[in-house]
């Protein structure tokens, strides 16, 4: 919501500029900013859709609705952020024209950096809520969540962006040169290229299904085994049905002489030591084996 409104009130300013001033690196940071407008929208719809109830045709819910949308953001970011300032900057490299009324362009940059900090500045406060340890280049490869990661490339990008817009139109002032203000374009083009392709290829691999964190992982095995009738975890899958719901299929091995009802207890009280330890494991299948070691040596 941050994001959204920051991205709406810097995308008419920066209309205003473009239209006085003429500067390409401002309709390319305009177009920008409405783009990232539109994507903070489909990231706000997606969560709405994800939030709808399991249907017998959808049995394990909508909740991987919320990576569809982030990944139509990334084709969003770089098909009309990306290739239209691409092409915006090459048509201003080859014919330039002088900045009209500098200030409008100076002033609105100044204003953009400044809500654009805010917007990312809120982003980083709720990242670090569910960082912990992690590095800020592996928070946005392992979050299962994609607002947050989103959120914070496009206005990193954003910021950055707007510094080079900066640099082209005050070249482009200097020199009286119209082909620096291209070139920040080209710049601007670039960079957002850039960002559409990692968020793709982050949101793509959401989409193909990945498993819980390590830290998860282990959790979910050491609540499995009870050191009575559950012995050990012959072996374990686990698949995030959305950001914050997880499946955990495991064979489990029991003894031999177990009966049905010791079983069955063994595994209801499995379950609920995993909800305990990982909340987010709401589907858990588990299977009831007796372990052998040749088996388990041929995998």
């Amino acid at each position: 919501m941050a994001a959204l409104a920051a991205n709406l009130a810097i995308a008419v300013a920066k209309f205003v500029a473009w239209f006085f001033s003429g500067s390409s690196s401002m309709l390319a940071e305009s177009v920008h900013s409405l783009a990232d407008s539109g994507n903070q929208g489909l990231l706000l719809l997606g969560g709405k859709k994800a939030q709808r109830e399991a249907t017998p045709e959808h049995p394990f819910g909508y909740g991987r609705e919320r990576y569809i949308y982030a990944f139509l953001v990334s084709i969003v970011l770089f098909t009309v952020g990306g290739m239209f300032a691409i092409y915006e900057g090459v048509e201003k490299v080859q014919h330039p024209h002088p900045i009209e009324a500098w200030y409008w362009p100076i002033g609105v940059l100044v204003f953009a950096i400044i809500a654009e900090s805010f917007s990312f500045k809120t982003a980083i406060k709720e990242s670090n809520e569910i960082r912990g340890s992690l590095s800020w280049s592996q928070f946005i490869k392992r979050a299962k969540a994609p607002e947050l990661p989103v959120v914070l490339l496009e206005d990193f990008g954003a910021l950055v962006g707007l510094v080079l817009a900066l640099g082209g139109v005050g070249l482009a002032l200097a020199t009286g040169n119209g082909v620096w203000d291209g070139i920040g374009t080209l710049c601007i083009g670039t960079l957002l290229l850039v960002i559409a392709v990692v968020l793709a290829a982050e949101t793509k691999s959401l989409l193909l299904g990945e498993a819980a964190g390590t830290e998860d992982v282990e959790k979910i095995k050491a609540a499995l085994v009870d050191g009575d009738v559950v012995t050990r975890v012959i072996h374990m899958r686990t698949l995030h049905l959305g950001p914050e719901e997880l499946l955990v299929a495991a064979k489990i091995a029991v003894e031999g002489d177990d009966t049905a009802t010791q079983v069955a207890d063994a595994i209801n009280a499995a379950e609920a030591r995993i909800r305990e330890a990982v909340p987010i494991a709401r589907v858990i299948y588990l299977e009831p084996d007796i372990y052998k070691a040749e088996a388990a040596a041929q995998g």
